[in-house]
């Protein structure tokens, strides 16, 4: 967990809004019991978690894929090639949905704009850091074009099935 106390409020702040602009439907699933909030979603989601990544294209297609995301400062992280279709469609329309989900036990679930972080960024140093002590090596030695992404989250939610089983892990 590397989030401070600002960014867990935020994060909570986030979550609490959308819950509160959540349909009735998706309320009537991610019921009190269920819902996760901003301090267990960051002990929750540490380590690399296989994301859906939601783009569209020029002609308003959406299309769906998987990059290892992750949650870094109460925020999803990820790297792709700068050549792959979802750079060249986040680039041009950064408005994009991730979704974790693992099986009935977690969901979580956000929507905002993706930025995408060069060497000059404040915070890239710290992502590249964790990134190189995650997988061994620097995403940014993988390709010549690689490209590191973060979405900046406009709306959130998290559940768990069964919250006290998933805390306990």
């Amino acid at each position: 967990m590397k989030e401070t106390a600002a960014e867990v409020t935020e994060l909570q702040r986030l979550l609490d809004a959308a819950y509160a602009r959540a349909t009735e439907h998706l309320r009537n699933i991610i019921t009190d019991p269920r819902r996760l909030d901003a301090e267990e979603l960051v002990r929750i989601l540490t380590g690399m978690r296989t994301l859906n990544l939601a783009t569209v294209t020029a002609r308003g297609e959406p299309r769906i894929s998987a990059v290892d995301g992750h949650f870094l400062h109460a925020r999803w992280v990820f790297t792709t090639s700068g050549s792959a279709a979802k750079a060249r469609h986040l680039k041009a329309r950064p408005a994009a949905s991730i979704s974790y989900v693992d099986g009935e036990r977690i969901g979580v679930f956000s929507h905002g704009d993706v930025e995408f972080l060069g060497p000059h960024h404040p915070e890239f140093a710290e992502i590249e850091e964790h990134l190189t002590n995650h997988y061994g090596s620097s995403p940014s030695s993988w390709g010549t074009d690689i490209v590191y992404c973060r979405l900046q989250a406009s709306w959130m939610v998290g559940y768990a099935f069964d919250k006290a089983a998933v805390l306990k892990d």
